[in-house]
């Protein structure tokens, strides 16, 4: 058997409102990107080892994943407005715009990821192809509570510092997932406190927007996170025609991801 021959990852940036945001692309083919999650960076879900994005390359696409504003690699400034989900996504099309992508282009988000991607399709539609929804987060009714812990923790970051923050966090991962590292926040701790007002600010588009797109859609999630409610990947679900919703139970189940979104992203329109 010939062995697999590995993908070489290519790193670029570019500057959009201020903010150097870094990239890495990897593969050939169809372009599909990627948004990480509020807080890692495509370093720390490497190292996290939570998603597998081989089945990706192997299905022959070119996958390009970028460090968010503030996240990682990339840089962000002191303003909250920088961080909601509808800022987020102007960084997205930005990207698209600097690879040069000129046709519809695959998208997949993660979490916050999720915000970026969907205000980004709910903006300009055409620019997208599919979408891959992972752990969508709260959104609408079940939003307000987690925007005051954000708060309250921004509030907190800022009086009393980082470290008293984490130290005085009180957070259980969900049950499938109980063995996946956890890490302290990527944002530097001068620029933390608005990066959980940003997100504070922020939701998914309104049903309604979501409703009027027309794009095959996954949806992939897992139970019992409260941060991530099998609520919001439902209603996704029921919202945008077509889509196929998959809930993972355990942590096997999880590793299946990969396999899914690369058998969802070369089946036949």
């Amino acid at each position: 058997m010939t062995p697999e021959r590995p993908h070489i990852v290519k790193e670029g940036h570019f500057v959009h409102r201020g903010a150097r945001l870094v990239f890495d692309d990897a593969g050939e083919g169809p372009l599909t990107v990627y948004a990480h999650g509020g807080f890692v960076s495509q370093a720390v879900e490497d190292r996290m080892g939570l998603f597998d994005w081989a089945p990706v390359l192997r299905a022959g696409r070119r996958l390009v994943r970028y460090d968010a504003r503030a996240h990682g690699r990339s840089t962000g400034g002191p303003s909250p407005s920088e961080y909601t989900y509808a800022s987020l996504a102007d960084d997205l099309l930005a990207l698209l715009d600097h690879l040069g992508a000129g046709r519809a282009v695959d998208a997949m988000g993660a979490s916050m990821g999720c915000g970026s991607v969907l205000h980004a399709a709910v903006r300009e539609p055409e620019r997208f192809s599919r979408l891959v929804m992972l752990i969508p987060p709260t959104a609408w009714t079940t939003r307000e509570a987690y925007a005051r812990a954000n708060r309250s923790a921004a509030e907190r970051v800022t009086r009393e510092g980082l470290d008293a923050w984490l130290a005085g966090r009180r957070r259980q991962p969900p049950a499938v997932v109980s063995d996946v590292p956890q890490f302290p926040p990527t944002p530097a701790e001068a620029v933390l406190p608005a990066v959980l007002r940003g997100l504070a600010r922020s939701d998914l588009p309104s049903p309604a927007e979501i409703a009027g797109l027309r794009l095959p859609t996954l949806i992939l999630a897992w139970v019992d996170d409260a941060g991530h409610p099998l609520s919001t990947a439902r209603t996704l679900a029921d919202l945008l025609p077509g889509a196929a919703l998959h809930v993972s139970e355990t942590r096997a189940d999880v590793r299946t991801w990969g396999e899914r979104i690369a058998d969802f992203l070369v089946a036949p329109p």
